[in-house]
């Protein structure tokens, strides 16, 4: 476990995503860690308990209902400065972490995730030089041509804050087509095979 440093426990820790079961699976997890947790839903109350509590860590899921939750980190940081937004996803791509870096993210993490890798994510930043956070690097083997479809989905998504109907008329595709290879969990590439 991460031994926190006394100045992390003075703020609390702002968990916002709108799955009940995996919100209460994480903030026990990072209770017992040493964070006050709490605990938000959606926007409106992501707003409220960050204006009331001003935490110093925001753990955001980036998909909230039919919410983006890349349009929420320039608001929290307007509401909390110093915050130090984790954005979390379970349709990781490029696009979308280099978004988020863009939006004011501290780091980028996709689900499934463990409570060490969210601790070892919001702390690390701590000793870094904000001027780091670049966007990650791109791959040394070519993506597969689905992988790369779906990175470009998801640029030109991002591009329309997560508007379904904009992307679809943008990508010259059906909305219903464009929501049925969002429906699909990510490419994901196979392991290098050691011959």
């Amino acid at each position: 476990m991460t031994e926190l440093p006394q100045a992390t426990m003075a703020r609390p820790l702002l968990l916002v995503d709108d799955d009940p079961t995996f919100v209460r699976v994480l903030a026990r997890a990072l209770g017992s860690r040493g964070f006050e947790v709490i605990t938000a839903s959606n926007f409106d109350e992501a707003r409220a308990l960050a204006r009331r509590h001003q935490p110093r860590y925001c753990v955001l899921d980036l998909k909230l209902g039919e919410e983006n939750g890349l349009r929420l980190i320039p608001e929290l940081h307007t509401l909390v400065p110093d915050l130090r937004v984790l954005l979390l996803t379970g349709y990781a791509s490029i696009a979308t972490a280099v978004e988020a870096l863009k939006r004011g993210a501290h780091d980028y993490l996709a689900k499934p995730v463990d409570a060490d890798a969210v601790v070892r994510a919001l702390l690390d930043g701590d000793n870094v030089d904000p001027d780091e956070n670049e966007p990650p690097d791109a791959p040394e083997q070519p993506l597969a041509l689905r992988r790369l479809e779906w990175e470009h989905i998801q640029r030109v998504l991002t591009e329309c804050d997560g508007n379904i109907s904009e992307t679809a008329r943008r990508l010259g595709m059906h909305r219903r087509t464009l929501q049925r290879k969002l429906s699909k969990h990510p490419v994901r590439e196979r392991p290098d095979r050691e011959d």
